[in-house]
């Protein structure tokens, strides 16, 4: 579970009765898709010939620049997810986070998801004693390439939905073996 109960009005566009402007939404969308960007590599090693998380990414370009809908990027994003049915580990976890990246144009809130999916795939991929600090490479080289604008936003919602986002966003993670799917 990556969405909260209860939304929170800030990752809620202006016409569905939140406070999110599209200009914000939009930085969260391109900021989501650097996320499963940088990981992509992971699914792409494992399944080279599979470009289904590659189109999210670059479908979630499209939809900040108004060239698809909202409903072709929303269906994008199960496509991506369908790719992460065929691999396991990094490759599965990167699918994943592109899936988020480009479902950021339905739901805002899903700009975390893709954060976190890209964490769990660095982590993924780390050798047993390397784990945390790949977490926390990850997690700060996302910090890195968040828009000043945005910055606050996203911060905040890390700390609101660290519990739910598996701990990847913790300063110290007890034990980012023991993260479930």
């Amino acid at each position: 579970m990556i969405l909260p109960k209860i939304r929170d009005k800030r990752l809620i566009t202006v016409r569905r009765g939140g406070t999110l402007s599209d200009e914000d939404h939009h930085l969260l969308a391109i900021w989501a898709a650097e996320c499963a960007q940088h990981v992509l590599h992971y699914f792409e090693a494992a399944q080279p010939n599979d470009d289904r998380p590659r189109r999210a990414i670059v479908l979630t370009d499209a939809w900040v620049k108004g060239e698809i809908t909202m409903k072709q990027a929303h269906m994008t994003a199960f496509i991506a997810n369908a790719a992460a049915r065929d691999v396991a580990g990094a490759a599965r976890f990167a699918a994943l986070s592109a899936g988020q990246a480009v479902a950021v144009a339905h739901v805002a809130a899903h700009e975390l998801g893709a954060a976190a999916y890209a964490i769990r795939a660095a982590i993924a991929a780390a050798p047993d004693d390397k784990k945390e600090l790949a977490r926390q490479q990850e997690c700060q080289w996302q910090r890195d390439q968040l828009p000043e604008k945005i910055r606050e936003l996203v911060l905040d919602d890390q700390r609101l939905r660290n519990d739910i986002c598996w701990s990847v966003f913790n300063e110290l993670s007890a034990n980012p073996l023991q993260m479930k799917k």
